[in-house]
């Protein structure tokens, strides 16, 4: 199982001039501008760290999703939530010949914790022994900042100000979150039950 992000988020969609009023940093100087790259940076990485904690992919973007077995015949959960839309599934045999599934065939059980492709038929399409399945689908709450959930958008600022505090600190401190970021994503963690569970 393979999971790619083919698009990545627009530098546009970042909400810089959020994250510098949430720092406080001074306003009204020529130089305001100077750090907006370090701050793109403690951004992309709060945002992928509360997506990765989450599940959830939090601005909108494109994916491909690559599997060598369905988990179940005529439904397959996918990997991040929410998705929008899958725009091609394409099966792939062992001398890398690849067929597109006709769309007809699958259709998107869109849901917040867990969307599913599932087969419109009484099974999603065979995978070729040796082969796989490649999933391409659009994931995300929306392409704005102010798309994302605000509880989501308040983790993202609170762990880049994290990051931004702590840039120059080089002692391994565990990997733990912050409280205040931990209890606000906690509600989106998706929830693992084991098999005797």
């Amino acid at each position: 199982m393979m999971l790619v992000e083919e698009t990545s988020v627009p530098d546009a969609a970042l909400p810089v001039a959020d994250f510098r009023e949430h720092l406080r940093l001074g306003t009204g100087f020529a130089e305001d501008g100077l750090q907006d790259t370090v701050l793109e940076s403690f951004l992309r990485a709060a945002l992928s760290a509360v997506e990765a904690r989450t599940g959830k992919i939090l601005l909108s973007r494109a994916f491909n999703w690559t599997v060598e077995a369905w988990r179940g015949a005529d439904a397959q959960a996918l990997p991040v939530a929410p998705v929008y839309d899958v725009t091609e599934v394409t099966l792939t045999n062992r001398a890398g010949e690849e067929v597109t599934v006709a769309s007809s065939s699958y259709r998107l059980v869109a849901n917040t914790q867990a969307p599913k492709l599932r087969s419109t038929s009484a099974c999603l399409p065979q995978i070729p022994e040796g082969g796989a399945a490649t999933v391409r689908f659009e994931a995300g709450f929306g392409a704005a900042w102010t798309d994302v959930p605000v509880d989501l958008r308040q983790a993202v600022l609170m762990l880049a100000a994290h990051f931004y505090e702590y840039r120059h600190d080089t002692a391994l401190q565990g990997g733990c979150m912050p409280f205040g970021v931990s209890s606000l994503i906690e509600r989106y963690r998706p929830m693992r039950l084991g098999a005797g569970q």
